[in-house]
């Protein structure tokens, strides 16, 4: 066996490895998922960005959904605001997915003789929203995060606002949005924390799918390599909802959060400047 192979074996077997992590990231906190999906197909599998934000709505989508289920069992799960936040969401996500992202043109501008590709700026985009994410993970200042009887309120139009937010955001970067759905849990229904992350798979399970839906119409899906990654994250969200069993709410995000914050500046360093 040659260098080359030896080499795409390694990066094969890590990117499989990375599928466990995700599942267990998802699990534990809710969202953060898909902040790792997108680069483990960009940079350690080599698949193409737009098509990595497809495969990672599938694969967030499925994980998230498994974890769900489990969550439902506990009653940890608040219908009422997964439903007033999924509605608008996935309504976005799939309008995004399937009409969007793929008029997106090949060459986005030019500046200083650097060409932003599509590629590129999905990319660069993504980045910013783990920038983003990193803020809200490692502020990680929240009400009631411990208080599973805390009394929920509601605060309808910002909460289907955010839900249209969420969805565009993950039509176009196949990021489900926990990062962002589960501060809008805590704060405008103030659901305490265990149940935001609870809740929040569900949300992100919903709109995953049905915005993959919207890829299915439009590009060719390697179901094979697609089922087999899901499969390893499918363990993963397993050991991770086990795992929220013995971490409090409030300690569950900041050292995650400092993680993304690294993997957004390496991933605007790497399209830049290489």
């Amino acid at each position: 066996m040659d260098l080359k192979s030896n080499i795409l074996e390694i990066t094969s077997i890590l990117g499989f490895i990375g599928a466990l992590v995700i599942g267990i990231v998802l699990g534990l906190i809710g969202g953060g998922g898909s902040i790792l999906t997108v680069p483990i197909f960009v940079y350690l599998l080599g698949i193409n960005p737009v098509v990595a934000t497809a495969y990672s709505l599938f694969v967030v989508g499925v994980s998230s959904l498994t974890g769900a289920l489990k969550n439902m069992k506990k009653k940890l799960v608040d219908f009422k605001t997964a439903i007033v936040f999924a509605i608008p969401a996935f309504i976005a996500v799939y309008l995004t997915r399937r009409f969007l992202v793929p008029s997106i043109p090949e060459e986005l501008f030019e500046v200083n003789n650097f060409l932003v590709t599509r590629d590129i700026g999905i990319m660069i985009f993504f980045a910013f929203i783990m920038l983003l994410a990193s803020y809200s993970m490692i502020r990680g200042k929240c009400v009631n995060c411990d208080d599973e009887d805390a009394e929920i309120h509601y605060n309808y139009p910002m909460i289907l606002l955010e839900g249209l937010v969420v969805g565009v955001i993950t039509g176009i970067v196949g990021a489900g949005g926990g990062f962002l759905i589960i501060p809008a849990l805590v704060m405008l229904a103030k659901l305490p924390m265990k149940k935001a992350v609870a809740t929040s798979l569900l949300i992100i399970a919903i709109k995953s799918l049905i915005g993959f839906i919207g890829d299915v119409e439009t590009m060719e899906i390697d179901w094979y390599f697609l089922l087999s990654f899901t499969a390893f994250s499918l363990i993963g969200i397993l050991v991770g909802v086990w795992l929220n069993k013995f971490i409090e709410g409030s300690k569950l995000k900041k050292s995650f959060g400092w993680f993304t914050l690294l993997m957004g500046i390496y991933i605007i360093v790497k399209e830049i400047w290489y």
